[in-house]
């Protein structure tokens, strides 16, 4: 949800392997249209050429061809980056996109979206300048993404980290010469100046325990290469801390002509901000009135002396809904369970979805684990599955732990937010039946250019569409406080929608989100507090969750309406995620055949 967010692959160039292109291009070949093996030349010719671009991603999505090398982030790098994708646009544009077969059809907009979008990215918004946020993911990610999962020996993995280490010092340079710090947001520095000292823990906690496997001169220059490594990164530290953070002043708001810009990319949605907000705003009125009848019925068995009056005035239904989270909210975690408790509930979860038949599950395990410290101060949670084209490896569930340094009355407010039912709510959300289940059956589709640049609207929606699923089909039917519980969470996803505008493009204040969020989506303080400042970091990935579930219930209504008493829900949901993760308009489209939008 708003606090927690799957780790999908965000493209900024391109990666697939030689064996996988070859296998796409044959399945498009079948078509004998001359129209579309031309479309899936270019395709090839998109992935292959972005291979060499972004080496990190390509380790992310499972292409280790590039593995020793990093991203240059330099401004030539950044000019022959900017000049492919011309080359593609170019050819894109000589396409009919027509005479294409209807799976085809929707890769090209999915790819005219992308190219669009990451020309916009370079040129109008020019985040290498603004946002250093974008250097962290590559230098976080050049050793995390060799060292979590097991794709290859440790000694090859081992060597390919060791050559990545003596290129950090030219990556953190580039980033000093490219961002302008009075550019920078205060709030995009301070987080970059935490997660930088991060990287530091990575060595010591995914390098440094398998030094025993290697001897000789690969121990020895695997030391030199920490050595360089660790001294780099302190040293780009203290430019962070007495150059970066000091100069920061930017303005984090980004307006309305650059908030509406990017929503058309991020959403690929015919909706726009102000259908957007209207219809939040109605979504807000609708579930309140349904939390206000589970809490009047929870609160009528217990010995509470509140009015409950069927048609209660707008104190009343607060009143009444903050008392029933509240008995939510005493039955909570200690801070050292967190994982395990998530571990638990994400068991219960998928017995339920066995139990039910609702969905094919994967057959491996998703396994729960501390967030890295590089990757925290953005998220309470996230799902990290391997990439399309690493098979048979496992998928993260990754928790943030408490921050060191918190009051006990801060940990007590993140706690009765993440309460006993509120980690159960995100075990399915994350994993039982979304992300995790999501992104496994993403990956069987044969689009590998679907799974590069899968949609966080559909991605996220389908996360929102498994939490009311799960309720819709008696998940914890005996227990009311959990429904109550999901509800908030749906609230939640309302308003982040509301705020994600609101903030960046009607200047609401940091007060008047608060109120927001504490009163109408009974949100504890800890909550409320983080999503300032995620809000500050991002703009528009907020608004993916209650689009793209809004997407998501539309979609199955109207199949729904379209098959009768034929509708099967296994059968749709498998259905609606074997189009990969494309826009929502576009899965629709196909599980409805009909004419594919533009």
């Amino acid at each position: 949800m708003t606090s927690f967010t799957s780790n999908r692959r965000i493209f900024t160039g391109g990666f697939v392997s030689m064996a996988a292109l070859a296998w796409s291009a044959k399945s498009i070949a079948q078509s004998q249209s001359r129209v579309d093996n031309e479309f899936a030349r270019l395709v090839r010719d998109w992935i292959s050429g972005s291979l060499r671009l972004s080496p990190v991603s390509s380790t992310q999505i499972g292409e280790h061809r590039f593995d020793a090398l990093l991203d240059d982030m330099s401004a030539e790098g950044r000019m022959r980056n900017r000049g492919f994708i011309f080359s593609i646009r170019e050819k894109l544009d000589r396409i009919d996109k027509q005479k294409l077969s209807r799976d085809n059809q929707v890769d090209f907009a999915i790819l005219m979206n992308a190219l669009i979008g990451q020309i916009w990215t370079m040129d109008a918004s020019e985040d290498w300048a603004w946002n250093p946020l974008s250097y962290q993911s590559v230098a976080g990610g050049a050793i995390y993404n060799l060292m979590a999962r097991e794709f290859a020996p440790i000694k090859s993995r081992l060597a390919n980290a060791t050559s990545r280490m003596e290129k950090i010092p030219t990556l953190l340079r580039q980033a000093r010469e490219n961002l302008d710090p009075p550019s920078v947001p205060a709030p995009h520095a301070e987080t970059y100046s935490a997660q930088n000292k991060g990287l530091k823990s990575i060595i010591d906690e995914m390098i440094t325990p398998h030094k025993h496997h290697l001897r000789g001169a690969r121990l020895a220059r695997l030391n030199a290469a920490i050595a360089i490594y660790n001294a780099a990164v302190d040293e780009h530290q203290v430019w962070i801390d007495t150059v970066l953070v000091p100069a920061a002043k930017a303005d984090f708001r980004v307006g309305a002509e650059k908030f509406d810009q990017q929503l058309g990319f991020t959403l690929v949605s015919d909706l726009s901000r102000q259908e957007i907000r209207a219809r939040a705003n109605a979504a807000i009125i609708r579930v309140r009135g349904r939390m206000y009848e589970i809490a009047a019925r929870v609160l009528a068995n217990t010995d509470n002396t509140l009015v409950l009056p069927q048609n209660p005035s707008a104190e009343q239904q607060q009143i009444a809904i903050k008392a029933a989270l509240d008995l939510a909210a005493a039955q909570r975690p200690t801070p050292d369970k967190l994982v395990e408790t998530a571990s638990n509930a994400t068991e219960v979860a998928r017995q339920f979805v066995l139990q039910k038949n609702l969905i094919t599950l994967p057959s491996g395990p998703v396994k729960i684990i501390l967030m890295p410290e590089f990757q925290r101060g953005f998220a309470v949670a996230y799902c990290d599955s391997p990439g399309p084209l690493d098979k048979g490896l496992e998928t993260f569930y990754a928790v943030s732990p408490i921050p060191e340094g918190w009051s006990e009355a801060q940990t007590t407010s993140f706690l009765r937010e993440y309460n006993m039912r509120g980690i159960m709510d995100i075990a399915v959300h994350e994993a039982m039946p979304g992300h995790y289940v999501q992104l496994f059956h993403a990956n069987r589709h044969s689009s590998i250019l679907r799974a590069i640049l899968g949609s966080g609207s559909f991605i996220e929606g389908w996360a929102v569409y498994a939490e009311q699923m799960m309720v819709e089909e008696g998940f914890k039917s005996d227990d009311p406080l959990y429904e109550l519980t999901q509800l908030k969470v749906q609230l939640r996803t309302i308003c982040n929608s509301i705020i994600d505008q609101a903030i960046h493009v009607d200047g609401m204040t940091r007060e008047e989100m608060m109120l927001l969020l504490t009163q109408t989506a009974f949100q504890e303080e800890r909550e409320a507090a983080g999503k300032w400042r995620r809000a500050q970091l991002s703009f528009t990935q907020l608004s993916t969750y209650f689009v793209g579930f809004a997407e998501h219930m539309e979609t199955r209504e109207a199949v729904k309406r379209r098959r009768g008493a034929g509708f099967d829900l296994k059968t749709y949901n498998d259905e609606i995620l074997s189009y990969g993760s494309p826009p929502g308009k576009f899965a629709r489209a196909l599980i409805l055949n009909e004419a594919i939008p533009s």
